[in-house]
């Protein structure tokens, strides 16, 4: 489009045909909703959502839908409709208030209220799924920064500068064109979470079966970690890996970390993996001199590191030069050769709520360093642990690479708002 088909508004430039509105000026109903009282035998409730039901990205999560009695002659003022706009108008979380969702019933069956933290819309003169995408912009979230309030402890949305907001509005029909991009990206990102989902519930019981029946035993044999195939042996932790504590070099002295390359893992940074198996960056890196003076392990590549404090339980293999803190213990296989790390690194993670049981301390649960030495794990023969790793592995990647598309299609989305919300590209629209 050529440059003198734009104009410059108090928004910005945006292209000549469109508009500027705020958006007291394209909504009909503005209003918070009602709590009721918990439900009680034989007297009808409706299911209310809340501001906890409003996930970050701009949905409604309805797994968790609370019930509650509301007046009859109160219900049909609170109902909502497909089409309507819900925003948190308050809420302890900055990240929450404002937060925007789209209704869109699950079935015919219910009636559907809004608590008294949301704020109800319902648009007039605009597409409500445009509404909705810009109110789901970075550019919408940089104006909310400007105009949240905090009192008594919570954040609350102030109603009059929300509806003076102003927005750039393109004809309806492209307004339309538009939204059913988002719609259809939308669309897509919910079928490869929903694979995500179901993939990920695959290899939970998989892992469930393969690490505890393995593949294809028919006699089995109890012992102190419960039912195993006969053929298995069981082993401490310790007689198959060496256990190695970590710790923080002094921070005063800059040459231990200054233009650091040694990955310095801590359990903020295992926590941040997202289901990968392999952890190959920190954020903080330590300097050979840091090493060398300090009493750090250097980890081999292929061994293990497990988060042992706030909290337990996250487990990866290391695959680069790497050392730890304190909230980390490292396992160094004792014989390479009838040990699969990566079974081991499964079997470990299969273990969490264990790992967290034998935990102890009173500030925040800690597993020890003898606890961890102690702790019994199944001893298959190399073989089989190898082909189980294989099996888990192979349905691993196919996660990873589903979370990979889900942030692809994420990324085009949040480009595509920046652009199409803003008239710097158009869409073609039939006449």
């Amino acid at each position: 489009m050529d440059k003198q088909e734009f104009k410059e508004t108090e928004v910005g430039e945006i292209p000549e045909e469109w508009n500027i509105k705020r958006i007291r000026e394209v909504i009909k109903l503005f209003e918070n909703g009602i709590w009721g009282d918990d439900p009680i035998e034989s007297v009808e409730s409706y299911p209310i959502i809340r501001s906890t039901e409003m996930t970050h990205e701009g949905k409604i999560d309805f797994s968790n839908i609370a019930f509650r009695m509301i007046p009859r002659d109160k219900v049909n003022r609170y109902r909502l409709e497909d089409g309507d706009i819900l925003i948190v108008g308050s809420s302890g979380s900055p990240h929450l208030i404002g937060r925007a969702a789209l209704f869109k019933s699950l079935d015919d069956k219910n009636t559907y209220l809004f608590s008294n933290f949301l704020i109800r819309i319902r648009v007039r003169d605009i597409n409500s799924q445009f509404l909705y995408y810009f109110l789901n912009s970075s550019k919408y979230y940089r104006l909310l920064r400007c105009i949240q309030q905090t009192s008594t402890g919570l954040r609350n949305l102030p109603k009059k500068e929300f509806t003076r907001i102003k927005l750039p509005i393109p004809p309806l029909t492209e307004q339309r064109k538009i939204a059913e991009i988002f719609s259809t990206i939308d669309q897509a990102i919910e079928e490869v979470d929903g694979s995500i989902t179901s993939t990920g519930q695959l290899i939970k019981g998989l892992m469930q079966e393969l690490l505890t029946n393995g593949i294809g035993h028919k006699e089995f044999k109890e012992t102190e970690i419960g039912k195993i195939p006969k053929e298995w042996e069981i082993r401490k932790i310790v007689d198959l890996f060496k256990v190695k504590t970590g710790t923080t070099p002094s921070t005063e002295q800059k040459e231990y970390w200054n233009n650091g390359h040694i990955n310095w893992i801590t359990p903020a940074d295992m926590s941040k993996l997202n289901g990968k198996l392999f952890i190959e960056n920190s954020e903080r890196k330590i300097t050979e001199k840091g090493l060398r003076e300090t009493n750090l392990t250097l980890m081999p590549n292929g061994s293990i590191i497990i988060s042992t404090r706030a909290p337990v339980g996250y487990v990866a293999v290391v695959k680069d030069k790497t050392t730890f803190n304190q909230g980390c213990k490292g396992l160094i296989p004792k014989s390479i050769k009838g040990i699969n790390l990566i079974f081991y690194t499964y079997y470990l993670l299969s273990r969490k709520s264990f790992l967290e049981h034998s935990s102890s301390g009173s500030t925040f649960k800690e597993l020890s360093k003898r606890a961890l030495e102690d702790f019994i794990v199944p001893l298959p023969p190399f073989p089989e642990q190898r082909k189980i790793a294989e099996i888990l592995s192979t349905i691993d990647e196919r996660i990873q690479l589903l979370k990979e598309k889900r942030n692809k299609l994420k990324r085009i989305k949040k480009g595509l708002m920046n652009d199409l919300l803003t008239g710097r590209k158009r869409v073609k629209v039939e006449a």
